[in-house]
């Protein structure tokens, strides 16, 4: 199984879908390509929202794209009349799943919950590689999420993601180690494959540091792109290591 992962930096408007269908085409190759968050319209919509957001029969697109390939990508979508912060998975011609992200953050620099409707719990589906889930951003951080997610017995965790960076130390940036260590978690009591995919680029003065990468079930980074930068990078997955892992876990 081969994974694309797309460290994009989205634009702040409707004009992302023509750039994430050249991306698609130039990963092709790939099983699976996955975006960050968002990365068909941008974080800081704001007052934007209900008007940037999209609708579900306008992502046929994606739909036509995903008989290539499976796509996993963030939206803005509306949904029985509210818009809520999503993550969908298309494949073989379809919208698989649809994930709208539970936790807004409404602190600091974040805004989310006077914008966004809250989602409702986190689902696993099947796809052609196996039982998968998908979380956004936030939903990682909490300690709920962790204890479903271990319980749908999922091979592969996408979490996409539009992380600012913030605060450094002598070891470099606070915000990567942080994640790292959550991601690091969650592959360890799922046993599962997470794939993190976070943007980069600027936005109202919030600059988001990328760092995607892949975490196996041993909780070990496999893959990891660069900070700050725009890159595509198409990586295997190793299900041996999935089975051994989910044996040792079962008989430990």
């Amino acid at each position: 199984m081969k994974i694309a992962l797309i460290q994009s930096a989205p634009k702040l408007n409707r004009s992302n879908m023509g750039e994430v269908l050249k991306l698609i085409d130039a990963s092709s190759e790939a099983d699976v390509v996955v975006f960050p968050e968002l990365a068909l319209s941008g974080y800081m919509l704001q007052d934007k929202l209900f008007e940037d957001a999209w609708n579900r029969d306008e992502l046929e697109p994606l739909q036509r794209a995903s008989q290539k390939c499976d796509i996993a990508i963030g939206a803005a979508i509306w949904d029985e009349g509210r818009v809520y912060n999503s993550a969908l998975y298309f494949s073989q011609g379809e919208l698989l799943h649809i994930h709208h992200k539970n936790h807004l953050p409404t602190y600091g620099m974040f805004e989310e919950g006077r914008y966004f409707a809250h989602g409702d719990g986190c689902q696993s589906f099947k796809t052609t590689y196996g039982n998968a889930a998908m979380v956004v951003c936030e939903d990682v951080w909490r300690g709920q999420t962790a204890a479903t997610l271990s319980s749908l017995d999922v091979d592969v965790i996408y979490v996409l993601a539009s992380s600012p960076a913030r605060d450094f130390n002598d070891k470099g940036l606070v915000i990567e180690s942080q994640w790292d260590a959550l991601l690091k978690s969650l592959a360890l009591l799922t046993k599962a494959y997470v794939i993190f995919v976070n943007r980069v680029g600027f936005e109202d003065g919030l600059g988001f540091w990328g760092g995607s990468r892949v975490i196996t079930p041993a909780g070990e980074s496999e893959y990891k792109l660069s900070l700050l930068d725009e890159e595509a990078q198409i990586v295997p997955l190793n299900h041996k290591l999935l089975k051994v892992e989910r044996y040792i876990a079962k008989t430990s």
